[in-house]
Order: C-alpha cells, then structure tokens, then sequence
C-alpha cells in the first residue's frame, strides 16, 4: 500500500506588532476606573461625614456596600465575558466595556452630590436609600469596565514582551489619573480659599468642590473612554475557534521524555496552603494600602488640624513617592528576593507608624510622612501581586479564580474593616467631638503599624513553611499503555515535583 501524502503546511503570517496609536488607545479605556477609584477611597468618608453630616455607620455602611457589590460582581462578570460573544459586530470585551463605562458615567456623579430629593428635615435612612443604588451601579460599571479591559491584553498582542509593554503604558494612564484627581483637588480648594469668606476647614460649604470635580473627573473620563473605543480594534469572536499556529510553530511535535505536569484547576486550589497563605498576606497588604488611604484625610482636617488643601497634596505626594519607588522594584526583588524585598517595605510602614505614634502634631513634616506611607505601600503591593504571579505559575489556566477570590477576599476584608472602625467611633451622635483627633490618630496607627505586625506573622510563616504547590498525578495512557487507570491517586513522583517560592 502507498503511503498517504500529507498536505503541506499553509504559510501562516507572523502577528504585526501593535502600532504606537493603538497601544496609547487600549491605555486610554482605564483612566475613567482609575480616576474614579482615588475619589472613591480618598474622599467619600470624607465627603459624607464633612460635606453631607452622614453618621458614622451610616457611612461606613455605603462604603461597605459598594465593596460588596465589587467583590461580587467581578468573578461573575470575569466569567461571563468569557462566554458572551458580544453586541452584534461589537467584540465583546469592548461590548462589555461600553457598558461598564456608560454604568459609571450615569452613576457616578450622582455619589458626589448631595440627595436631589432631600431637604433639612429628611431622615438619613431616607438619604442612605437614595445613595445606595447609584453606588451599586457604579461598582458594577467599575467591575465591568476593568474585567473587559485586562482580558483585552491577550487578544491585543501575543509575545510577552508585549503584553508587558502593554500593561506599562496602561500603569502609565494610572499614574495620570491619580496626579489628575489630586491636582484637581488643589486646585478647587485652593480656588475656595480665595474666597471672601475663607473657611480653611471642610463643611457643607465645600459640596460644590466635591461635585465639580466628579464632573470634571466623569467628564474628562468619558473623553478618554471615547478614544480607546475609537481607537482600539478588537479581533471577532468565533465560537470554538481553536488558535492558529505560529511561524515558529513546529509541524511535528517530539514526544516529552517525562509524563506532562498536570495543570491545576480551581477545586485544586483550594486544598493548597500555599493559596491561603499568599492570600492572607494579600489581604493584609491590601488592608494597609486601602485603609491607609480612606482615612489619610480624616486624620489630616480631625486630628492634625490642617488646612483643607492638604487632602489634596498629601494624597499627591504619596503616590508620586510610590510610583518613584516602583522603579526600584525590580532590581531590589532580584538583590533580595521576594521575601526580604516585602520585609523592607513593611519596615518603611512601621517607620511611618512609629513616627505617627510618636508626633501627635505634625505640619510641614507630614511631608515626610506621607513619602515613607507611599514608598512603603507600592513596595509591599508590588512584591504581593508578585508573589500571586509566581504562585500561580504555570497554571494559567485557572488564574482568573486565583486572581478573583484574592480580589473578592481583598474586597470583603476592607469594607468590613471600615464597617468596624466605624462602629468604633467615639462620637456616634455627632460628626465630631473632642475624642475625635486621638481617634483618627490611632487609626492611621493600626491600619499601618497594627496591620504590618500582622502582615509580619503571615510573612514569617511563608520563610519557616515555603510555599510549595502540590501537583496531583493525572493518568495519561499513551497509545501503547496497557496499565490500570489510577484516577484519584498522587504518584511519588507527582509529590516529589513541587514548586518553591522565596
């Protein structure tokens, strides 16, 4: 018999690199989330309490909620844009995006504005209502937005190199929004003061700073938003449509000389101490960044006593401190490792801490404050986004679930943590009270130093018991095996084969 020809290959065209135009575009769709998210965490309690007279759980409370409603819904979304295929000829992370989008515009100015439909007399639960659906709205345009966004990087470009230049000049658009947020800030306020009637201390007189600059934010968001939609083409979405070979592909595989490692799936995950313990320490780093930054300003007007222009310029100086510090990333983590890279940077936290604790009156010298706050919290965010990367490895696979129930817990830890410090507030029938000013004082010390001894136990943990990833045995019969299926079993050799992290 002659042996069967096989088809010559068809040539395949190497992927065009991403024009310069397209990437700043794909970067544009997210400085509308970014600049949303520094109003949200640095100035609603804020706002509430000072602006509005909101109580204290009360406030807490709303924040609680949109916490919630993020954790929530970006597992969900993350899966359901995975499996949609979009509005018509619209691809579907843009599709989604669009919607994210369009639910934060609507929504968003509406949190920063006092109750429409209130007046002197109206009850607070009354004004709870009318805020709570505008914020949960908001938190699943924000979800939506940022799922879409992310998951459009692999479809973008295919090489690593781009994916992670990519991802810089998206960190690049987040730089600008923050300083854009903060400076924006100064400059209403410093505006303000101005006035004939200076007032340097926050109160309901300042509501239409607050709102100008949600507006300005939602407006100059929406710009940006149009250009990534306008500027950024994403492929067609075919359903079941498997991934077409590349020109280095080759046309025969060798055979391995070991079985394949299996890969985990998310039910794997969950019998793995290794995934709790980088979540924990996850958890703590996000408590100390998040926490930090809402109560910053409260600690600024209640406990210093500083003029109103300093929510705005502390803010500033601590993210340009750790945007300055991310530079050093790099290099440090490869001189230290991961471990002593995260150690460094708590030190920094608790250098922060004892300097509040031990200065009770603080004035151009919170400068230097805030620049250990900020360069201490991106080193310690940094290495534990790092540590998640390197956990996951290889199982890329199920790294939306890693990545989703790191989120969720980050999420649900921080508005419960809120909720508490709250409920804690030694003035609940008033916004404020002589107690006020060592309250917010030891705040800001147990949200940094408090929660850094904490974040020091899980870390101690990691270096006595290293991280290792179990891999179960999956039975693969070749074609010439002829042995019993051993489903449910781990090998030695599967146990034997682990991944170390330090």
């Amino acid at each position: 018999m002659a042996e069967r020809e096989l088809p010559l290959p068809v040539p395949v065209r190497a992927a065009e690199a991403l024009p310069l135009r397209a990437r700043l575009s794909f970067a544009a769709g997210h400085f509308q989330n970014d600049a949303c998210a520094a109003l949200w965490f640095t100035y609603l309690l804020l706002f509430l309490h000072s602006a509005l007279g909101f109580g204290h759980r009360a406030a807490g409370a709303l924040l609680l909620a949109g916490q919630l409603a993020d954790g929530l819904c970006t597992p969900l979304l993350g899966y359901e844009t995975d499996r949609s295929a979009g509005c018509g000829r619209y691809g579907r992370r843009k599709s989604w995006h669009l919607a994210g989008t369009t639910c934060v515009l609507v929504s968003f100015p509406f949190i920063f504005n006092p109750c429409l439909a209130c007046k002197e007399n109206t009850p607070q639960w009354a004004a709870f209502i009318y805020y709570l659906p505008f914020i949960i709205i908001f938190q699943f345009g924000w979800a939506a937005t940022q799922v879409s966004h992310l998951s459009l990087i692999p479809e973008l470009v295919t090489s690593d190199h781009e994916k992670v230049e990519l991802t810089a000049f998206r960190y690049a658009f987040t730089v600008m929004a923050n300083i854009t947020v903060y400076g924006l800030a100064w400059l209403l306020l410093n505006f303000q003061v101005d006035q004939p009637d200076r007032i340097e201390h926050l109160g309901p007189q300042d509501v239409p700073v607050f709102r100008n600059l949600s507006l300005i934010v939602v407006g100059l968001g929406a710009l940006f938003s149009l250009i990534f939609h306008l500027g950024t083409k994403e492929k067609p979405y075919l359903r079941g449509s498997s991934a077409q070979p590349e020109e280095s592909t080759p046309l025969l595989q060798k055979e391995p000389m070991s079985p394949p490692r299996p890969l985990l799936i998310w039910r794997d995950w969950l019998w793995e101490p290794a995934f709790y313990q980088v979540a924990v320490l996850y958890m703590a780093t996000r408590l100390i960044v998040n926490l930090s930054q809402a109560y910053i300003a409260m600690y600024l007007t209640n406990s210093l006593m500083l003029p109103k222009k300093y929510i705005a310029t502390i803010p500033l100086v601590m993210y340009v401190s750790g945007f300055l510090s991310s530079f050093l990333m790099k290099p440090v983590n490869k001189w230290l490792g991961r471990n002593l890279t995260y150690f460094v940077g708590i030190l920094v936290i608790l250098t922060f801490a004892s300097w509040v604790t031990l200065v009770k009156q603080m004035g151009a010298e919170i400068y230097g404050a805030a620049v250990l706050l900020g360069a201490g919290s991106a080193t310690i965010l940094v290495t534990s986004l790092s540590m998640t990367a390197d956990l996951i490895g290889a199982n890329t696979r199920s790294s939306a679930f890693v990545y989703g129930a790191m989120s969720f817990t980050d999420k649900m830890a921080n508005g419960l943590a809120v909720m508490a410090i709250q409920n804690l507030h030694p003035c609940p029938t008033e916004l404020c009270c002589s107690e006020c000013a060592s309250f917010y004082h030891w705040v800001m010390v147990g949200v940094t130093g408090g929660i850094a001894v904490a974040a020091i136990a899980c870390l101690c943990c990691i270096m006595v018991w290293p991280i290792h990833i179990r891999y179960h045995a999956v039975c693969l019969r070749g074609l010439s095996s002829a042995g019993p299926p051993c489903a449910g079993t781990e090998s030695a050799e599967g146990r034997g084969r682990s991944t170390s992290i330090n």
